[in-house]
């Protein structure tokens, strides 16, 4: 019966306020980097959206270990992903500036893809060697302005809610420019909306971020493999160990 109710609340009352907020919020981030304040609008746009997406939702958010966190600092974020209520999580909930790296296809979103364009969020172009080359110069340029990053290393969501393999990418990128790497365990996104469902009703469950003390980049291996061990020992223990993911 409540899944019932839940499932009314998401078509009669969740969805129009999603629908809405995120017309907005890519009206808003388009038009304001427009004015050349991308700086604001590339970023607070899609944090009020986010948090919006959650609330109405009515999905509980538990934030962990924004004391590790320097003010003036700037990051490469890397942490699971469980599913796309990872997204509403860290824009909304990660207390920092930062610019996404994201999937190449995600540009073709209507409206959506549009603002993260104008926003300056990086696009991940694997086409080919010089792509590949131009997206981490891209990346690099980024940073040096003081603004983080944001990065999913294993580069798809899982199918399980277990940790995938982790790409290099995010860690040399962080080692070149001589970044601290923070990784961010995400628990509970796979509850919500795990990939297998597709576009579908969401499952109540709460949401949780855990951010972990900063890491050195100086060692690329020696920061990717204590990444993953700090990202996996903060999981439920039913997540816990390495499972394949065939979409990597």
């Amino acid at each position: 019966m409540l899944t019932l109710l839940y499932r009314l609340y998401q078509v009669f009352v969740a969805a129009p306020i999603i629908i809405v907020v995120t017309l907005l919020a890519a009206l808003c981030t388009t038009v304001g980097c427009m004015m050349g304040k991308g700086h604001f609008w590339g970023y607070w746009p899609g944090r009020i959206w986010s948090i919006v997406i959650c609330r109405a939702l009515l999905l509980p958010v538990t934030i962990e270990g924004c004391e590790h966190l320097q003010p003036s600092q700037s990051y490469v974020f890397v942490a699971n992903h469980q599913g796309a209520f990872d997204i509403f999580l860290i824009y909304g909930f990660l207390p920092r500036h930062f610019k996404w790296m994201m999937k190449r296809g995600l540009r073709t979103i209507p409206l959506v893809g549009y603002a993260c364009k104008k926003a300056g969020h990086i696009f991940v172009d694997k086409r080919g060697a010089k792509a590949i080359e131009r997206t981490i110069e891209t990346a690099r340029a980024t940073l040096q302005e003081g603004t983080s990053l944001t990065v999913f290393p294993e580069g798809a969501r899982t199918f399980t809610g277990h940790l995938g393999v982790f790409r290099r990418g995010a860690f040399t990128l962080a080692h070149d420019i001589g970044l601290p790497i923070v990784p961010m365990t995400i628990d509970g996104s796979f509850d919500v909306l795990p990939r297998m469902r597709g576009f579908n009703f969401v499952k109540w469950h709460p949401l949780r971020l855990v951010i972990h003390p900063p890491i050195d980049s100086e060692n690329i291996q020696t920061a990717m493999t204590t990444a993953y061990s700090t990202i996996m020992a903060s999981l439920p223990e039913r997540h816990q160990g390495f499972v394949p993911n065939p979409d990597q």
